[in-house]
This record gives structure tokens, C-alpha cells and sequence, in this order.
């Protein structure tokens, strides 16, 4: 690479860097906002907290990737055009392809970027994020031992805990289950233990009552109790671990679908190949976006009163880059075998950058004047 593109190159990292930073702040506070209140108000630990965030990472990377790499080339070029430079640039006899080769090595860096993430890093932390979704669905613990406060484990059951001793004894223990049509149970015990036997959930409850009323007759029964077992298992007998999602499976698994990776997925052969095309053309998409920003900002050139429109004109084709990834990815869901479809937005980016830098080549120079005035100027 010659000195301008270096140049050019490394003001376009750091801007890159830049705006990636601020974005994934942004986009990442906004998600662990919604993280905090659903994993706090289930009774998780910060830590679990800190974990999710940080697995949601790569995603919010990915995502936010393709719009960094175009503010990048948009602020580079409007900046170069500002100061003269493209403008000697040109004058010294760059073309305008000439001049984009910086951000075409840009484009491409930004490419191998966002293939290392929607290839590997998104996968595997989606991969564990199910994983560990699944245990804290299958951990009795995290959703029974809060205290202070109303649960719902199971539809039509409620359960209230006062207080939980460090050594993990449940006093003051409500229990209500609805579940079973025309009666109410309810349970009261002064304390309580959560135990395992045979693999199965019990809460074993000490000095309590059993309240059975029938809601037909409204008749009401009590007994008491000095210890009762009340088995818990029927309250995570929804629980089972989750289909597997295809954006947890890998790109090689994506392209070589077994029966049993169908089976588990639930999806059909086409959505595999739609899914790992989409993956092939992602990289393109950032690609294309930088060289978008670039060339639609070349070929304003230099004005006095700024590149608002041309900046305007640019942030207007990303959009419709966007909307052709939206729309490709809605066809997609109704019929995959369109995979085909996943290459029209890269391919939408990457010919109108090279008809922009084909058009701003276009001569500047105001021709040479003939007649009499062209004659009495010559002389």
C-alpha cells in the first residue's frame, strides 16, 4: 500500500474503533437493562447477571459492525474533502477507484472482522447461552429459594417464603396449588427443607396444615401436620431442555444437515442452507457499507457549504441496504429455499459503490471555450 493509503487506512481504524465503541456501549446497556430485570426479578446472582451480558457480546458486535464501518467512511471522506486532500489527490491524477483502494482494504479488514464473529464467536456464545438458560430453567433452587416474595413456578401455583436461614431451612412457607380443577390446596409450614430424592425434587415441610377446599360445594377440610412431603417435580415437568436453535449451530453443520440436527431443530433442510448463506454474506454486508459511505461522498467533491446532501444521499442507500436485508431475511422465513436471497443486499452495496466511483470520475473541468471570447483569451 502506498503512503496515502496507509493514511487514509489508519484514520479509518481509528474511527472505526471509534464508533464501534459507541455503539456497543449503547446497544449493550439497552440490552442488560432487560437482562437485569429478568434474570434479577428470577431470583439470579449478579454474577449470572454479568455472565448473560457478557455472552450477548459478539451479537451486539456483529450487529453493529456494517454501521460503524460506514460513519467511519462517511467522517473520513467528508474530513479528506474538507481539507483539499482527495482534491490533490485527484489533481495529481488519482481516479476515483484509485482513491477508494484505502477503503476497500478498510471494507475488507471490517469483512474478515465480522466473519470471525458470525462464524465462530456468535455460535459458540449462543451455544452457551442455551446452555446455560437450560440449567437455570432445571435449577429448583433459583426459582424457589426467594424469600420476601410472591412466586409462580407453575401455572396456578403460588408460593411465598418469609425467610431462608444461611444453612438453607425455609421458615414461614405458603404454598398454593390450583392446578387440579374444582380445588384449591393450600399448605402452610413453619419451616421447611428443599431436598433431591432419586433425582426428583421434594419439599419436605414441618409443623404445617393442609387447607383443601372444594370449590363446587365450598366445603373446606384442614389437617395438621408435623412433617409433609410435597413433591415439587410436577412444577418443572415443563421444563425440558430447548430445541436446538440454528443460530447456535455451527457454518460446517449448517451446510452438511443430518437427519438428527433436522430432528432436534425442527426445521427443514432449506432453512440449514438459508442460514449458512446468510452467514457467507454477512461479511459482505460491512463491506459493502464502507465502501458505500465512501463513494457517495466522493462524488459531491469539494463545496463551501458542505457535503449535508451527499451525506444525506449516503445514509438514504444505506437504508435501503438495510431494507433489502430485512426483506430478504422476511422471504426467507416463509419459503428458505430463496437462500439466494441472502447475496442481494452485499451485491446491492457493492455495484452501486462501483457505479459511484465510475460516476464521479467524471470530468470537472468546464470545457474549453471556442470563438471570438475563446480567441481573445487565448491571446
Amino acid at each position: 500500500m502506498s503512503r496515502f493509503d496507509r493514511y487514509m487506512l489508519s484514520q479509518l481504524m481509528a474511527l472505526f474503533g471509534f464508533f464501534s465503541l459507541i455503539l456497543v456501549l449503547v446497544y449493550w446497556v439497552n440490552r442488560a437493562v432487560l437482562l437485569f430485570d429478568r434474570l434479577i426479578g428470577n431470583g439470579q446472582t449478579a454474577l449470572v447477571f454479568f455472565e448473560f451480558t457478557a455472552l450477548t457480546l459478539p451479537n451486539v458486535i456483529r450487529m453493529v459492525l456494517p454501521v460503524s464501518a460506514f460513519a467511519a467512511s462517511v467522517y473520513v471522506a467528508n474530513r479528506l474533502g474538507n481539507e483539499s486532500e482527495l482534491v490533490v489527490a485527484q489533481s495529481a491524477g488519482m481516479s476515483s477507484f484509485r482513491l477508494a483502494r484505502g477503503a476497500l482494504a478498510f471494507g475488507v479488514i471490517v469483512a474478515l472482522l465480522m466473519a470471525v464473529l458470525v462464524h465462530v464467536l456468535v455460535p459458540a456464545s449462543r451455544t452457551v447461552m442455551a446452555e446455560r438458560q437450560a440449567e437455570m430453567s432445571a435449577n429448583v433452587s433459583a426459582r424457589f429459594l426467594t424469600e420476601g416474595k410472591f412466586l409462580h413456578p407453575a401455572e396456578g401455583v403460588t408460593l411465598f417464603i418469609r425467610h431462608i436461614t444461611p444453612g438453607g431451612e425455609l421458615q414461614g412457607l405458603f404454598l398454593s396449588d390450583a392446578r387440579t380443577k374444582g380445588s384449591r390446596t393450600t399448605y402452610t409450614a413453619q419451616r421447611a427443607l428443599l431436598v433431591k430424592t432419586n433425582g426428583h425434587p421434594k419439599l419436605v415441610m414441618f409443623d404445617g396444615m393442609v387447607q383443601r377446599l372444594d370449590l363446587q360445594d365450598r366445603r373446606l377440610s384442614t389437617t395438621t401436620f408435623k412433617d409433609f412431603t410435597y413433591d415439587i417435580s410436577g412444577l418443572i415437568s415443563d421444563t425440558r431442555s430447548p430445541t436446538v436453535s440454528l443460530h447456535a449451530l455451527s457454518t460446517w453443520a449448517l451446510l452438511h444437515p443430518t437427519p438428527t440436527r433436522i430432528k432436534t431443530t425442527g426445521e427443514p433442510a432449506s432453512a440449514f442452507l438459508y442460514e449458512a448463506n446468510s452467514r457467507i454474506a454477512e461479511p459482505l454486508n460491512g463491506l459493502a457499507a464502507a465502501l458505500l459511505g465512501f463513494a457517495a461522498l466522493l462524488i459531491g467533491g469539494f463545496s463551501r457549504f458542505g457535503a449535508w446532501r451527499h451525506i444525506l444521499f449516503a445514509i438514504a442507500l444505506l437504508i435501503v441496504m438495510q431494507l433489502l436485508i430485512n426483506g430478504a431475511a422476511n422471504l426467507a422465513e416463509k419459503n428458505p429455499d430463496l437462500w439466494i436471497l441472502a447475496y442481494v443486499a452485499p451485491a446491492y452495496g457493492l455495484l452501486t459503490s462501483g457505479m459511484l466511483l465510475w460516476w464521479s470520475q467524471r470530468t470537472r473541468r468546464r470545457p474549453r471555450e471556442t470563438g471570438p471570447r475563446g480567441q481573445r483569451a487565448a491571446a
